[in-house]
C-alpha cells in the first residue's frame, strides 16, 4: 500500500470539489442509498449567510469578527437532480446533500427542507413534459456524534402500514412519495477504517485520524490498493490536487480558522450564559432570603403585637384584681 497525503475532505472548501465532479458526485450518492443512479446533475449549490448580531454579551464586535461568523453559520447545501432505479423502475429524484459542523446546524437544515417541498422538475408523463415535484433523497453528513446511535451510516426509510388492518402495504403512493422522504445520515467521527464493503471503501477517505498536522487540514491516506475502485480512486486523487495547491489550502487555513473562532465564540457564549444563569440563581436566592427574612420579620412583629396584647390584659386583670380589693376592704 502506497501512502498518499490528501486535504481532509470534512472542510466545506475540499469537499465541494469532489462533488463538482459528476462521476464521484454519482458514485457518492449511489454508493451511500445502495441503488444505481442512471443519471445526475447539480441543481444548485449555494451558501446561505444569516445575520449576525454586532455585539455579543454586550461586547461590540469588529468587522473581522462578524465576516468570520457569518462565514460559519452559513449553510452550504448541493442539490442534485438524478434519475435513479429501482425495483419498481425508473424514477427522478432531487438528491439534497447537507453538512454540518455541529448541532445548531440542524435547525436551518429544517427550514431550508420546507422550501425544497415547493421544487418542481420536468418529467415525461405518458409521453409528455409536465411539471411536477420531485420526491427528495436527503443525505446529512454530520460532524459530531450522536450518542442515540453509534451506528456510522443511518437509513431512516419510510414504510406504507394499513392502521387498521395492521399490516405493511406494498405499494408506492407518487403523492406521499412528493410529501415524505428519506433520509441518510453519516456520522463522520464514527468511521473507522474497516474495508469490508465499497460504502466502507468510500468512507475511509473521510475518517478523521492520520493527521500530517494538528490542524487536522491533512491526512495521510494509506488505503490505496490495486483493487481500489476506480471511482475512490479519482476521489482521492482530487483530494491529493486540493492537497498540492497553495490557494486552495489558504482557503482551508481560512475555514480552519474560522472553525477555531467559532469553537471559541461558542465557548464564551455558553461560559456567559452559564455566568448569567448563576447570576440569576444567586438573585434567586437572595430575593428567596430577603423574602423568607421578611416573612420572619412579620412573624416576630405579629408575636410582639401578640405579647403586647397579652400584657394590656394582664394590666387590665391586673387592675380589676387591685379594684376588688379595695372593694373588700
Amino acid at each position: 500500500m502506497n501512502k498518499v497525503f490528501i486535504a481532509n475532505p470534512i472542510f466545506d472548501t475540499v469537499f465541494k470539489h469532489l462533488m463538482e465532479n459528476n462521476r464521484v458526485a454519482r458514485f457518492f450518492v449511489e454508493t451511500i442509498i445502495g441503488q444505481p443512479v442512471e443519471s445526475i446533475r447539480v441543481s444548485t449549490q449555494e451558501r446561505t449567510y444569516l445575520k449576525v448580531p454586532a455585539s455579543i454579551e454586550g461586547r461590540e464586535l469588529t468587522q473581522e469578527e462578524i465576516t468570520k461568523i457569518a462565514e460559519l453559520l452559513s449553510v452550504l447545501r448541493y442539490d442534485f437532480v438524478a434519475t435513479i432505479r429501482t425495483p419498481e423502475g425508473h424514477k427522478k429524484v432531487l438528491i439534497e446533500i447537507q453538512k454540518a459542523k455541529n448541532v445548531l446546524d440542524l435547525i436551518r437544515f429544517r427550514n431550508y427542507l420546507g422550501e425544497q417541498y415547493k421544487r418542481k422538475d420536468t418529467v415525461t408523463v405518458d409521453g409528455k413534459e409536465a411539471e411536477v415535484a420531485l420526491p427528495i433523497i436527503t443525505i446529512f453528513l454530520l460532524g459530531f456524534k450522536l450518542p442515540e446511535a453509534e451506528a456510522i451510516v443511518i437509513h431512516v426509510s419510510r414504510t406504507y402500514r394499513d392502521v387498521i388492518a395492521r399490516k405493511v402495504l406494498h405499494v408506492k403512493s407518487e403523492f406521499i412519495e412528493c410529501l415524505t422522504h428519506d433520509s441518510y445520515v453519516v456520522q463522520i467521527p464514527r468511521i473507522k477504517g474497516n474495508s469490508r464493503s465499497r460504502l466502507q471503501k468510500m468512507l475511509n477517505i473521510f475518517e478523521q485520524k492520520d493527521f500530517y498536522d494538528e490542524k487536522g487540514i491533512l491526512k495521510q491516506y494509506s488505503h490505496l490498493s490495486s483493487k481500489l475502485d476506480e471511482e475512490i480512486r479519482l476521489m482521492v486523487e482530487i483530494l491529493c490536487h486540493v492537497a498540492a495547491d497553495p490557494e486552495k489550502r489558504e482557503e482551508i487555513e481560512l475555514e480552519w480558522r474560522s472553525n477555531e473562532f467559532l469553537d471559541e465564540f461558542i465557548r464564551q457564549k455558553k461560559e456567559l450564559s452559564m455566568q448569567k444563569q448563576a447570576l440569576e440563581e444567586k438573585e434567586k436566592a437572595l430575593e428567596e432570603k430577603d423574602k423568607a427574612l421578611e416573612e420572619k420579620d412579620k412573624a416576630l412583629e405579629e408575636k410582639d403585637k401578640a405579647l403586647e396584647e397579652k400584657d394590656k390584659a394582664l394590666e387590665y386583670l391586673k387592675n380589676q384584681v387591685a379594684a376588688l380589693q379595695k372593694t373588700v376592704k
